[in-house]
């Protein structure tokens, strides 16, 4: 008996392990929408396709398996774009179904028709058309299997009429994904041993692509008696429970990180693509252990780069290594580090009025349990997390780190609660990011998924608007006109609750994660708050300076009075 291409496609990606799907239906994609309805696999119904995307990115990231997302042609799969960079990225398996105009309309200009293949081949691992029904289980196969070996985004491209199309010549095809041990040679591993065994003060540095590799990290700390400085990514595995642990490097890093980093004579970076050039150390020899070649050397220059996996290299390099029995490098890193927990605590520290955020971060901390999973949008919420979250080897975090994008805190959190109904999903949004995509609250109604939504309302686009201080500049354009939200999500039918004081923080908080729908808590937030860098240059601080003369010469003095009182007086 013949199937039909939508047929074929739904039982590949179902077989596959894919359990939801996220879109708009519409024309182009009936017949495939049709088929799904009759499958194991779930449709989920949202209101904008960027929302789709970053939720069924938000579902891979967490599960390391198979999420879908669906889209007419033209405007439709063009709507996914954002949050297809963001899942791509991050490195979620995600496929994609763009649907395109129908066969004897393309290349005519017809309404709606997009050249999809050049869009998506910059944010994907696979992006390919189906172009004869025959190819439909083998795209299929291959789109799904390049998305979980190469953590990343698919995209199969289908003409309207291709999904109607009877397939005659179905041939078995199957995903296949391989686990290969993948270790530098044992020439280049004698030669990182040697250098190690040379150097006095080593630092550890871990990414994400640590993840797997916890163990044996701590195991070299200890033999090297070396800090472990982690990324900002790779938080929820190196933080917990890690004796050798010295925070993060970077400008949302604390002091004990960034010295590691800068006062250590080898640095040893595992699997970690970390951006900012400044950050490394210009003095130290740099060895980079990455699986993918394509990443050494590519952020600092370097003095060895090799290819592995990094469990797999360290298992194979620690027998090469003699212990290190000086501490001086390590302790001075620990030392440190408890000095920078203790001002994250002082940091939250709010008056009865005045509402820090780190206040509402910490509360956040206390109140929320053991094994719940955070997201934050881009901008301040992220830096709240990484600075004030525990981790605790059961939470989990995502953040737009790679692609800083706004908006992806709640539309991840959608996609994540739908994998873990049992396990409490923490959103941490901004204000701007929540109204940029606020109509997707009505999809967490619809489908009665109970995530909980904390809005750090400033009325302001925070981050943006700390970046035009630091440089000297007047703020402008950043402010924001808000609704109550709390009571639009009552409108919306979600549970909303509102914070305007310290007092009341606690509380509505407990409310607020007891509830069982989807909840919103409106926190009336600080605006005057910078993201303080682990170090105070005398530039950002003659930047911030020139920012007060020129607010005091056009009369926005209070606003001045404010900057130092909320940060310069509280940090000293």
């Amino acid at each position: 008996m013949s199937k039909s291409v939508s047929d074929i496609i739904v039982d590949t990606l179902s077989e596959a392990g894919a359990k939801r799907c996220y879109g708009i239906v519409g024309d182009t994609i009936n017949h495939f929408t049709n088929v799904l309805s009759r499958s194991d696999i779930d449709w989920v119904h949202v209101r904008h396709e960027e929302v789709g995307a970053m939720a069924a990115g938000g579902e891979s990231y967490m599960t390391g398996q198979l999420s879908l997302c669906a889209g007419t042609c033209g405007p439709g799969s063009l709507h996914f774009v954002n949050g297809i960079f963001e899942s791509h990225r991050n490195g979620s398996p995600v496929v994609l179904i763009a649907s395109q105009v129908d066969r004897r309309q393309e290349g005519l200009n017809f309404p709606q028709e997009v050249d999809q293949k050049p869009i998506y081949e910059q944010c994907s691992v696979f992006c390919e058309r189906i172009s004869h029904p025959d190819q439909a289980r083998r795209i299929t196969v291959q789109a799904a299997q390049a998305a979980l070996s190469k953590n990343g985004v698919a995209v199969i491209i289908v003409n309207g009429d291709m999904f109607q199309e009877k397939v005659h010549n179905d041939v078995n095809w199957r995903v296949h994904t391989a686990k290969p041990n993948i270790r530098p040679n044992p020439s280049e591993l004698a030669e990182l041993a040697t250098m190690i065994d040379h150097a006095e003060r080593v630092t550890l540095y871990a990414g994400i692509g640590a993840k797997h590799a916890r163990e044996e990290l701590i195991e070299l700390a200890e033999l090297l008696k070396a800090p472990i400085i982690h990324s900002t990514r790779s938080k929820e595995f190196i933080e917990p429970n890690n004796a050798f642990h010295a925070g993060m490097t970077g400008i949302l890093g604390n002091r004990a990180g960034m010295e590691a980093v800068m006062d250590c004579d080898l640095l040893i970076c595992l699997g970690t693509d970390f951006a900012y050039t400044q950050f490394y150390p210009e003095h130290a020899k740099i060895v980079q252990i990455d699986i993918d070649a394509r990443h050494l050397g590519k952020r600092s220059p370097i003095d060895l780069g090799l290819v592995g996996d990094v469990a797999d290299s360290i298992q194979a390099l620690m027998p090469k290594l003699s212990p290190k029995n000086d501490q001086a490098h390590l302790d001075k890193a620990l030392k440190q580090w408890k000095k920078d927990q203790a001002e994250y605590v002082q940091e939250t520290k709010s008056g009865p009025t005045l509402l820090h955020p780190q206040t509402v971060a910490h509360t956040l901390n206390k109140l929320a349990n053991d094994d719940a999973i955070f997201t934050a949008d881009g901008g301040t919420p992220m830096v709240w997390l990484l600075r004030h979250l525990t981790a605790t080897g059961q939470r989990r975090f995502l953040t737009s780190l790679a692609h800083g994008t706004m908006a992806n805190a709640y539309p991840q959190a959608l996609g994540i609660a739908n994998a873990y109904p049992d396990r409490q999903v923490i959103a941490m949004c901004g204000d701007g990011g929540m109204s940029m995509l606020m109509g997707d609250l009505l999809t967490l109604v619809q489908e009665n998924i109970p995530v909980k939504l904390l809005i750090f309302n400033n009325e302001t686009l925070g981050f943006v608007e700390m970046e035009q201080r630091v440089e000297g500049l007047l703020d402008a354009f950043t402010g924001l006109k808000n609704p109550d939200f709390s009571e639009v999500a009552k409108t919306i039918g979600l549970d909303g609750f509102r914070v305007d004081e310290t007092s009341q923080l606690e509380e509505a908080m407990q409310q607020w994660l007891a509830t069982d729908k989807p909840a919103l808590l409106d926190v009336r937030v600080s605006r005057m708050e910078l993201v303080m860098p682990p170090k105070v240059e005398a530039a950002q601080v003659m930047s911030t300076a020139m920012f007060g003369i020129k607010a005091v010469l056009n009369g926005r003095t209070d606003e001045l009075i404010s900057l130092i009182r909320d940060n310069y007086v509280r940090v000293r």
